[in-house]
C-alpha cells in the first residue's frame, strides 16, 4: 500500500513546489524549494526516506502548513474515530434488530417493509441524504446543529481530542451534550448504509439458521420465542454479520469524505482529500498508512471475535 500511494501521488500532474509559490515564482524559485523538500531527489531515495521516517514514527513535515504530519493526523484522527463509533453503534444495533425481525416474521408486511427500507437506504446518496438532514432538522425545527464538534461558545482544553469521550469521563456534561449534539446528524447520514447492509446480511443467515434441526428442538423443548431467536439462533448467525460490521468500521476508519465536507468534519479523510488536490505528499503517505493500519486491527479484532462468537473456530 506504502509502494502503490508513493508512486501514484508522483504520478498525479502538479509540483507541490509550483502550487505554493503560485504561477508567477520563477524556475529558481520553484527549483529552491523542490530542493528544501527533498523533491529533486530521486525516487527510491525519497521513498526511503519516508520508510525509514515511519519506522521511527516520524511521518514528515506537512508541505502546505510546515507542521509534523503526525500532529496533525492525531489533532483530526479522534473525530473520524468518534464519528465512526456513533455511526457503527446506531448502524449494528439498529440493522441487527431489523433483520432478526425480518427474519423471524418474514414474508410479513414487516419484512416487506424492513427490506424496501434497506434497499432505500443502501441506494440513497449521502451528500443528499445530508443535506436533507441538515435542512429539516437543523435549518427548520432546529433541533440539532448543522456542523462542527461544538458550539462555537465552547472551547476544549481536554488532553486529547476525543471530546465526547473525554467529556463523558471528565463528567463535563455540558460540553458531553453538545458534542453528542453535534455527533446525530453526521452519525445518522453515516450510518445508513451500513444499517442498510447489516439489516440485510442479518436477515439472510438468520433464515438459514431458523430452519436447522436444533432451532426445532429448542423450540419442541417449549422454550420463549424470544431465547430461540435471539441467544440460539442470533448467536450462531453472527459471523457473517461481524464480517460486514468489521468492514465497514475499517472502511469509516478511513474517512467518510462527503458526510465530513457536508457537515464541516474535521476527520481525517476531508483532511487528506484537500492534501490530494495540494500534493501534499507526506499528509497524503501518513494518512494512507494510518489508515492501512487501522484496516489491519480491525481485521484482526474480527478474526478474534470469530473464535469468541464459535467455539468451534480455533487456531492450533
Amino acid at each position: 500500500m506504502l509502494v502503490v500511494i508513493f508512486v501514484l501521488m508522483r504520478a498525479i500532474p502538479g509540483d507541490p513546489a509550483r502550487l505554493m509559490l503560485g504561477e508567477r515564482a520563477t524556475p529558481e524559485q520553484v527549483e529552491a524549494l523542490r530542493e528544501q523538500m527533498g523533491l529533486n531527489k530521486p525516487l527510491y531515495m525519497q521513498f526511503g526516506a519516508f520508510v525509514g521516517g515511519l519506522l521511527r514514527g516520524d511521518l514528515g513535515t506537512s508541505i502546505q502548513s510546515r507542521q509534523p504530519v503526525v500532529a496533525e493526523l492525531m489533532a483530526r484522527y479522534p473525530a473520524t474515530v468518534e464519528l465512526t463509533i456513533f455511526a457503527m453503534l446506531l448502524a449494528s444495533t439498529l440493522g441487527i434488530l431489523a433483520g432478526v425481525v425480518s427474519a423471524v416474521w418474514r414474508n410479513s408486511v414487516l419484512d416487506y417493509g424492513v427490506m424496501a427500507g434497506a434497499l432505500v437506504g443502501v441506494s440513497m446518496p449521502i451528500f443528499w441524504l445530508g443535506l436533507v438532514l441538515m435542512m429539516v432538522f437543523s435549518v427548520q425545527l432546529h433541533w440539532f446543529p448543522a456542523g462542527g464538534r461544538l458550539e462555537a461558545r465552547m472551547i476544549w482544553d481536554g488532553a486529547t481530542q476525543f471530546v465526547v469521550l473525554e467529556s463523558l469521563v471528565r463528567g463535563q456534561w455540558s460540553t458531553f451534550a453538545s458534542g453528542l449534539r453535534h455527533l446525530v446528524l453526521p452519525g445518522v447520514a453515516l450510518a445508513t448504509i451500513p444499517l442498510s447492509m447489516i439489516a440485510r446480511i442479518t436477515r439472510s443467515s438468520m433464515l438459514e439458521v431458523l430452519n436447522l434441526d436444533y432451532i426445532r428442538t429448542a423450540r419442541a423443548k417449549g422454550l420463549p420465542g424470544w431465547r430461540v431467536n435471539f441467544k440460539h439462533a442470533l448467536k450462531n448467525a453472527l459471523l457473517p454479520v461481524v464480517t460486514i460490521i468489521g468492514l465497514q468500521v475499517g472502511l469509516l476508519l478511513g474517512g467518510a469524505v462527503l458526510t465530513e465536507t457536508i457537515f464541516s468534519w474535521p476527520g481525517i479523510g476531508r483532511y487528506i482529500v484537500l492534501a490530494i488536490g495540494a500534493r501534499d505528499y507526506p499528509v497524503v503517505q501518513g494518512g494512507i498508512a494510518l489508515i492501512t493500519l487501522a484496516m489491519i486491527l480491525v481485521n484482526l479484532a474480527v478474526d478474534v471475535i470469530y473464535t469468541l462468537i464459535d467455539p468451534r473456530i480455533r487456531y492450533q
